[in-house]
């Protein structure tokens, strides 16, 4: 993918991702940067959500890392777990059903990943938002996976879209369900060198 600049000159930041959504919510932080997809596959035999999360973060940021020297790394990855059962992206309509189906009237957790590489270093850190769908009727089901919304998210639905119709209550960070916990994103950049809204935190001039 060819490099997406915004933003205004700054602390060069490369975002290692394609998601709109992750480049709307770095933008609305002030942060000027471009977009490196990593193109690294997302396989790994971890089965606990958080590590996953933090892993397949990692291994994206690496990735981009090798070639975009001199710049600061931003990498994430989301992973939907309910109960044992880790939900990635459905590849059919029929699957964004049985999706909906397992997480209709009960709560799943998602965790997102964040890494950040910098200079030879990496922070990583995860976030959890526990998510509870309403009871949905086997016509919304069905109405919501023909929207075809779900079929490139992790757990087959998007908050921010038709689907945040599909949520009864959160218990942790939006944003993180969204796929780019900002409060995570924040520190993790600042901690970097990275000013956000324009200054690096605490004891900042």
């Amino acid at each position: 993918m060819t490099p997406v600049e915004t933003g205004t000159p700054g602390v060069p930041v490369v975002l290692a991702s394609g998601s709109p959504r992750r480049r709307e919510l770095l933008t609305g932080l002030g942060v000027p940067f471009t977009v490196q997809v990593s193109g690294e596959p997302e396989d790994s035999r971890e089965a606990d959500p958080a590590r996953l999360a933090a892993e397949l973060a990692l291994l994206k940021g690496r990735a981009v890392a090798r070639t975009a020297q001199g710049s600061v790394v931003i990498a994430a990855d989301t992973v939907v777990a309910a109960g044992a059962a880790l939900l990635g992206k459905p590849e059919s309509a029929h699957e964004n059903e049985v999706f909906l189906r397992r997480l209709s009237g009960r709560t799943h957790e998602v965790y997102t990943g964040v890494a950040v590489l910098s200079g030879g270093s990496e922070m990583v850190e995860v976030a959890r938002t526990a998510v509870t769908f309403r009871t949905l009727l086997p016509q919304e089901i069905a109405f919501y996976a023909a929207s075809g919304e779900g079929l490139d998210k992790a757990g087959g639905y998007g908050i921010q879209g038709l689907g945040m119709a599909l949520v009864e209550r959160l218990e942790g960070e939006y944003s993180n369900v969204v796929g780019f916990p900002l409060s995570v994103v924040t520190r993790l950049l600042r901690g970097a060198g990275v000013p956000v809204w324009g200054t690096l935190g605490a004891g900042a001039e």
